[in-house]
């Protein structure tokens, strides 16, 4: 099998911030001439290629480093259509190698102290460390399993540094109660119903403040996003403490792709000061998507799983990510997204997995119109015994028009609408809207006794009213859950 990278197009590589010695940068300059022909690599100074079937990830337009995005297929990236998604070429392979279980591992973010210099050094600095004739004696060993563990003990001290030390376990949350009403809610196993508030473009609240209180007494909580589709508006913080002083569950969104790490932990800290607890950490969709002029395209400074990592230690060890210590740490309920048609779902799964084990304790996943596929995703979470380590929230929208279902099947990543309903929409003529909520209510009733389904997440798009006939005519106030995720 070659090792050769699977993709047509490369990502220039990383250039260091300060000048090296002749040595190192010669050194640096050969590591280049060798490992981008071979496996793509960018150069970033944190290789992780054992853990990525030695395809480089850093070739993702978004620089993920733990998985691909919602917006990914198999077919190819939405960032840069003229390449294959490089986290599904490092799944096939992973599994074609029999190393599916390397991808579970929380990889930390870049240190762009490295970036643009060669990772050898480290590596023989970490043999001397183990002992270079242990190792070379490992090379000719018969026993696999302590080949592997000789050459663990040399290479993870250099992809796991001590400021981040990931793992591949399930951390489950290190409080007891709930932090959050919308944690109790679910903790005591009502199927509960949340909603999606868009903000406003302007400095304006009025808007805003009467979609609250349209829903608010109808749902467990509101969301509001974090500049979607790359589109500036309110942030999603500022809305969140609207919500609070109006008595509503606020949940925080945020998009890494508008973060740095520095910003991302003080908001947190801010925002909890605030009465914010509920928190769904996303990537974000790519600047490719928004307006002009365009933003960086060439790295997020941490993915949505890093993120919700370092939130997790913030809370349950209460440091910050370089170690310094809190004396009160924030009170947290942590959730992710997922899109469940991304990927073929056990690879799917994989992804889920790695968010829960990171500390995601509910998911909400992008707008679903295909029950029967969802079932096939549900069933291989619970083959990974993840359903009840995180709640599960189903997204549904009421279509408006034909126009909207082929604008959000065609342009919005992660998002596919069956034939099926592209054709009732088509034919509802001037009753486009009705037709929409008829679908979406239909879509309810198929979902809501899935095992493992927790509740659903309502994105109406600005028609708030439109909430309360899906939750009193799907049937959604008082209902319990068929088994509480934490059973």
């Amino acid at each position: 099998m070659s090792l050769f990278t699977p993709t047509r197009r490369w990502q220039p590589p990383f250039y260091p911030f300060k000048r090296e010695k002749f040595s190192l940068r010669l050194l640096a300059m050969t590591e280049r001439l060798i490992k981008g022909p071979l496996f793509g690599c960018r150069m970033c100074g944190n290789c992780l290629l054992q853990e990525t079937a030695f395809i480089c990830h850093m070739e993702c337009p978004k620089g993920l480093r733990n998985g691909p995005c919602g917006g990914s297929t198999i077919k190819g990236c939405y960032v840069d259509e003229t390449r294959k998604c490089v986290w599904h070429e490092i799944y096939k392979r992973s599994k074609k190698m029999g190393r599916e279980d390397k991808l579970l591992e929380i990889l930390p973010p870049v240190d762009w102290d490295k970036a643009g210099t060669e990772t050898w050094a480290d590596v023989v600095k970490s043999v001397n460390k183990v002992g270079t004739g242990k190792f070379i004696k490992s090379l000719f060993l018969k026993d696999k399993q302590k080949k592997a563990e000789i050459w663990e003990s040399v290479f993870k001290p250099i992809r796991q540094p001590e400021w981040w030390n990931g793992d591949s376990e399930y951390h489950p949350p290190a409080y007891d109660g709930s932090t959050s009403e919308l944690e109790r809610r679910l903790k005591n196993g009502e199927f509960v119903v949340t909603s999606e508030v868009t903000p406003p473009l302007s400095a304006h609240t009025e808007k805003l403040k009467e979609s609250i209180e349209i829903i608010k007494s109808f749902v467990a909580a509101v969301n509001f996003t974090d500049n979607s589709s790359a589109n500036p508006r309110m942030s999603s913080i500022a809305c969140c403490k609207v919500a609070h002083e109006l008595g509503a569950e606020p949940v925080l969104q945020i998009a890494a792709r508008d973060k740095t790490r520095c910003g991302l932990q003080a908001e947190i800290v801010g925002a909890n000061e605030m009465g914010v607890r509920n928190v769904l950490c996303i990537s974000g969709d790519s600047a490719r998507i928004g307006p002009s002029p365009m933003s960086n395209l060439n790295i997020l400074d941490f993915d949505s799983v890093q993120m919700l990592w370092i939130l997790r230690r913030m809370r349950d060890e209460g440091i910050y990510l370089d170690g310094r210590k809190m004396k009160h740490p924030p009170k947290l309920f942590l959730g992710a997204a997922t899109a469940p048609f991304a990927a073929e779902p056990a690879l799917q799964a994989i992804r889920e997995q790695k968010k829960i084990n990171a500390g995601a304790q509910f998911l909400q996943t992008n707008l679903i119109f295909e029950p029967d596929k969802l079932e096939l995703w549900l069933e291989q979470l619970y083959k990974k015994d993840l359903l009840r380590k995180a709640y599960i929230l189903i997204g549904i929208t009421p279509l408006k028009s034909h126009k909207m279902a082929m604008y959000l099947h065609h342009e919005v990543p992660g998002i596919f609408i069956p034939e099926w309903i592209m054709k009732r929409m088509q034919k509802a003529g001037d009753s486009e809207l009705e037709e929409g909520i008829i679908i979406a209510l239909e879509l309810i009733e198929s979902i809501k006794r899935k095992t493992g389904v927790s509740g659903f997440h309502l994105m109406t798009f600005g028609s708030e009213e439109i909430t309360k006939r899906l939750i009193v005519e799907g049937g959604l106030q008082g209902k319990k859950t068929m088994k509480p995720a934490n059973d």
